[in-house]
């Protein structure tokens, strides 16, 4: 049976979307066959990148400008002393929520100084960080340090990259010829546009300090600066350089979320993360990442970008953003055209899936031409012209707010129509993007470690098994998350007695215990260590996993004996923690 939102019909004929999450799983060397670019980011990105049935993007390979490579989703690169990694602050709610910043927070700020009062604003961030271990999820991880940069965007508020202090459990700021160290906090953090705002404890050191003023897109060939604390010293850097492109592309930190950016020709080295990009003395963007296979070529956040996620966080919290949830087909064929009834050779993308539970679901329908929205043309290729900038059709609607309502114009069987709908977010594409502040979950039976998949955890262990591939592969496409909540996945075996006989078996999907289904890690409490201390357990438990040859058996009696053993021997305080059991929350 179709999953609502879905015309049958089309259902089986445009595969675009598949395409576009076999593309996430094949860019980031996550299917054989293809060897992975050095930091790959994935083409496939927010549901409603439109992606041709017969077209699979490119690789692009970045490094996040900190003192490390873009960090691995497992949390496990950490950098050197000279070289950050991704960090949270213990301070943050796990939601995002904090006090609202002041109605004068983003005061008026001057437009004349000089270049000593400039660089005053612009702060070196040191991090402490904790990377979490995705192959020993009981443990704490590894702690390292970092470093980037920030500026003065507010009284007491200072700008800075996600990837700067993500995962951090401690972060000290220093000023411009200034030998004080002084303690922050993060307020706001939103991975999906790789942007932070923080906070001085004592915000004295900053008090008298007007905030930088936030400038437009800068065009093509204009001439920028890019101040911050990169690696190779202590001191402050400026360099140099031309806005070489204006593009919309994957931000390394999620791997999967898309936005404007802008390329300069200007050297954005580790510890430039975070830092103003300026024109004269207004910020034109944010320096976040910069593209390894070649020389000074870096990418900076545009202030759309930074006005967006301001804005987000007037109310007290950081809400995501928004996403259309649907796939469109790009149709160039004049007899296709013809036959889907679409008029004009240069306007309007073919929706080959409206995903349920999405923004559009019950108002756009699979088969529909999508024409415009809000007032803009959706030319043939996909994409719209938004203040004088060709972005892509997510770009239509990346600078809206959660809450906010759309109008779209479209045709349905040859009727033009109007329609208009709520945009939210769309939960379930983050089973993709990369994850921070979030320890993960994990559960031991057996010996045998089940958790649930992630981007991190498949990069961690490196899976390929195809089942596990197509699961992922089909999740979105065939509306999966609709029941199934996570994917459990038996990650690997600790050897002992009890499993000695099993084998071959990590990075399988399980899909039942005892007979009963598997939806979330929160069944396996149910299904297995309720009745294990309850000792209700059957005399065999029974594990079935989707690709395996034969279930997996053991004999009950002799599980708890081995839990004991287990646990000593591989220092596991607890048999699970799982995501949705507050009991288990660490």
């Amino acid at each position: 049976m179709s999953p609502p939102c879905e015309a049958p019909a089309v259902r089986r004929s445009l595969r675009g979307h598949e395409v576009l999450f076999l593309a996430v799983l094949l860019l980031a060397g996550l299917i054989p066959g293809r060897p992975a670019a050095e930091a790959p980011i994935p083409g496939g990105v927010t549901v409603e990148a439109a992606v041709a049935e017969e077209v699979v993007a490119e690789p692009v390979a970045v490094e996040e400008a900190m003192g490390a490579p873009v960090p691995e989703a497992d949390g496990e690169a950490l950098p050197t002393e000279d070289a950050p990694v991704d960090p949270v602050p213990p301070e943050a709610e796990a939601d995002g929520t904090t006090a609202p910043i002041p109605e004068d927070a983003l005061a008026e700020p001057i437009t004349e100084v000089s270049a000593a009062d400039l660089y005053a604003r612009v702060l070196r961030i040191e991090s402490s960080v904790q990377a979490y271990d995705y192959r020993a999820p009981w443990n704490a991880g590894r702690f390292g340090t970092g470093n980037g940069t920030g500026f003065v965007i507010g009284p007491n508020r200072i700008l800075t990259n996600a990837h700067v202090v993500s995962n951090s459990r401690r972060l000290i700021l220093r000023m411009h010829d200034d030998p004080g160290i002084y303690p922050a906090r993060v307020l706001y953090i939103a991975h999906d546009s790789d942007l932070a705002m923080l906070e001085l404890e004592d915000p004295a050191p900053i008090a008298d300090l007007p905030p930088l003023e936030l400038g437009d897109v800068p065009s093509l060939e204009s001439e920028v600066r890019v101040i911050g604390y990169p690696v190779g010293g202590t001191r402050l850097s400026v360099t140099r350089g031309v806005v070489s492109r204006i593009d919309y592309s994957v931000y390394g930190h999620t791997g999967i979320d898309q936005r404007l950016v802008v390329q300069i020709d200007a050297a954005i080295n580790p510890g430039n993360s975070g830092g103003p990009v300026l024109q004269g003395h207004r910020v034109v963007g944010v320096a976040f990442q910069a593209l390894r296979q070649a020389d000074n070529t870096g990418y900076v956040i545009p202030t759309p970008v930074i006005r967006r996620f301001l804005a987000d966080i007037e109310d007290g919290a950081y809400d995501g953003s928004v996403d259309l949830a649907i796939t469109t087909f790009n149709v160039f064929n004049p007899a296709q055209r013809s036959a889907l009834g679409m008029p004009d050779a240069r306007l309007g993308v073919y929706v080959s899936r409206v995903l349920p539970g999405g923004s559009a679901c019950g108002v756009l329908e699979a088969g529909d031409i999508l024409l415009e929205i809000d007032g803009h043309a959706v030319l043939a290729d996909g994409r719209v012209e938004l203040d004088g900038q060709m972005v892509n059709l997510a770009g239509a609607v990346e600078r809206r707010l959660s809450g906010e309502t759309v109008r779209v114009r479209f045709l349905r069987d040859g009727e033009e129509r109007e329609a208009a709908f709520e945009l939210t977010s769309f939960a379930p594409i983050r089973l993709f993007a990369a994850e921070y502040e979030t320890r993960p979950a994990y559960a031991v039976f057996g010996g045998l470690l089940f958790q649930p998949a992630s981007r991190n955890l498949i990069q961690a262990y490196q899976l390929q098994r195809l089942e596990l591939m197509k699961t992922l592969e089909d999740y979105l496409p065939e509306a999966h998350y609709l029941e199934q909540e996570e994917i459990v996945v038996l990650t690997q075996v600790l050897p002992d007695p009890v499993n000695a006989d099993l084998s071959g078996v990590d990075g399988l999907v399980v899909e039942r215990i005892n007979g009963q289904p598997v939806r979330r890690m929160a069944d396996l409490k149910t299904l297995l260590f309720e009745p294990l201390e309850a000792g209700q357990l059957p005399p065999f438990t029974v594990i079935e996993c989707r690709g395996a040859r034969r279930p997996l058996v053991f004999e009950s009696a002799r599980i708890p004996d081995a839990q004991q053993r287990i646990r000593a021997q591989y220092g596991i305080a607890r048999d699970y923690v799982l995501s949705t059991d507050a009991e288990g929350e660490w």
